[in-house]
């Protein structure tokens, strides 16, 4: 396995006495893709805040390439390589696809940079960031116009604007039907393999998980109670337990 690109240790976070992570240590390699999932306020959305730099932990280290990125503000976060969707699609919805991509390069490149090409430039970036989500069909439509589905890749090719190291999925393939699931995740295993990024994600559809993770995590009141590959995941006891609610025999 390669070396980590996210290392995470020991980390918590307790709202008003009550602990959402409780110690939670892993890594995440170059060119992998890692699910994070566990039932309903596991903690798996806490957790992703806490490593973009939307919460503050009250304990741990997180770690990109080597390096501390706890405790710095979100944007920072990002201009160091960090990624991040969302559970509800995060586009602006009055822009055509093509200028929401153009938003995102102005502001992965910084305004003043990114204009120094022309606008033409930037437009020519724009259509290439689509054209790699298979959305350049899609440039001139608006935002909210777009099939649940179809909003989702967009904010996935937003988030590639910047080229990250560590991309964030918050259940990438919710509220869309079976093609577009497939299209969104054949994109993040592109992303993966082009790039030598790294992919953490969460997920409720277990198919999803088992077809494209590499290896799972799973969280189960803010706690990992199991690591591994998806076929050890699948047919592990507390996995199960957490899950179903049925108690693991002795």
């Amino acid at each position: 396995m390669s070396a980590p690109i996210l290392s995470v240790h020991d980390l918590a976070r307790a709202f008003d006495g009550v602990e959402a992570v409780r110690g939670v240590s892993f890594e995440v390699a170059a060119g992998e893709r890692v699910a994070l999932i566990g039932p309903n306020g596991a903690g798996k959305t806490t957790c992703f805040n806490l490593i973009n730099g939307q919460l503050a932990p009250d304990r741990g280290r997180v770690l990109l390439d080597g390096a501390r990125i706890d405790g710095l503000p979100a944007r920072a976060i990002a201009a160091r390589g960090v990624g991040r969707t969302f559970q509800v699609a995060a586009t602006f919805a009055s822009m055509t696809v093509k200028e929401n991509a153009a938003v995102a390069l102005l502001a992965a490149h910084g305004a003043e940079a990114a204009m120094h090409g022309g606008l033409d430039a930037v437009e020519r970036e724009a259509r290439a960031l689509l054209e790699r989500a298979d959305l350049g069909a899609l440039a001139d439509a608006h935002c909210a116009t777009l099939a649940y589905g179809d909003a989702k890749r967009v904010e996935l090719a937003l988030a590639l604007a910047r080229r990250p190291r560590l991309l964030l999925m918050d259940e990438p393939t919710a509220g869309a039907g079976g093609a577009a699931r497939e299209a969104v995740m054949r994109l993040v295993a592109d992303v993966v393999r082009a790039g030598d990024a790294a992919v953490l994600f969460t997920e409720h559809d277990m198919d999803v998980v088992f077809a494209h993770a590499d290896r799972v995590i799973v969280l189960d009141r803010g706690e990992i109670i199991a690591i591994g590959a998806p076929a050890a995941i699948r047919a592990d006891a507390r996995v199960q337990a957490a899950y179903l609610g049925t108690p693991v025999s002795p």
